[in-house]
């Protein structure tokens, strides 16, 4: 399923027209990512919680020269599932 898909089954789901789905899926986006942006956590109940992780600093390898190289400390997010998604799943 890609963007298109959940903005078809969002207004499908809720009786809403393509345009209003698009605009609510874009807003929850929007909303999650400034809250990982600003170092939040996001919890949806049942569905599972989007945290920002530290990826500490490192030494990679050049795959085409084998050259060592320092990797700097990032964020990246991450998602934790819920119960309720793990026991839909399997």
């Amino acid at each position: 399923m890609n963007k298109g898909d959940l903005i078809e089954a969002v207004s499908g789901e809720t009786g809403l027209s393509r345009n209003d789905a698009t605009r609510a899926v874009d807003s929850v986006i929007t909303a999650i990512t400034r809250a990982l942006k600003e170092g939040a956590q996001v919890s949806l109940v049942g569905f599972g919680t989007f945290v920002v992780k530290k990826r500490a600093a490192r030494t990679g390898r050049n795959p085409r020269t084998g050259e060592a190289i320092e990797i700097r400390e990032s964020r990246v997010p991450g998602f934790r599932a819920g119960k309720a998604l793990k026991d839909a799943v399997n």
